[in-house]
């Protein structure tokens, strides 16, 4: 390299504005699994731990519109997905990451409509339902017995 060029780079590379961060790292992002395992962890208390925030990660890679609230014993989160029409594609991937985050659970139904998982034995299991909502929404719900 020419030393002007390099005297160019050098300067660039040693000007930074302090507070700003030069680069954005994967785990900057709100992590699903986290969301996952803190809603599920939350569930045989009726989730009175959580707020509407704590779903809103579960969504995050699918949808940024995503409301969830505590009712009745069940948590649940609704969203609009990104790509219009695409909601069964945002299923697929919200079950992957159940699957993934919580590997003890039981995957019973698999339909292009419908994911449902269990954890725990009959008369104190946590059940996870994710499903289409129409074309462009997902609902993940979340129950104790």
């Amino acid at each position: 390299m020419k030393p002007s060029i390099t005297r160019i780079i050098a300067l660039c590379s040693a000007i930074a504005i302090p507070g700003i961060p030069l680069a954005a790292h994967a785990d900057d992002s709100a992590s699903p699994c986290a969301a996952l395992k803190r809603i599920v962890a939350a569930a045989p208390q009726h989730f009175s731990s959580l707020s509407p925030d704590d779903g809103r990660a579960v969504a995050q890679p699918y949808g940024d519109d995503a409301q969830c609230a505590a009712s009745g014993g069940t948590y649940h989160c609704i969203w609009s997905v990104r790509d219009a029409g695409s909601g069964t594609n945002a299923l697929e991937g919200v079950g992957a990451d159940i699957a993934s985050c919580l590997p003890d659970a039981t995957h019973d139904v698999n339909s292009p409509g419908r994911q449902h998982f269990y954890l725990g034995q009959r008369g104190s299991r946590t059940e996870i339902t994710a499903q289409t909502d129409g074309a462009a929404k997902v609902k993940l719900s979340v129950s104790h017995q």
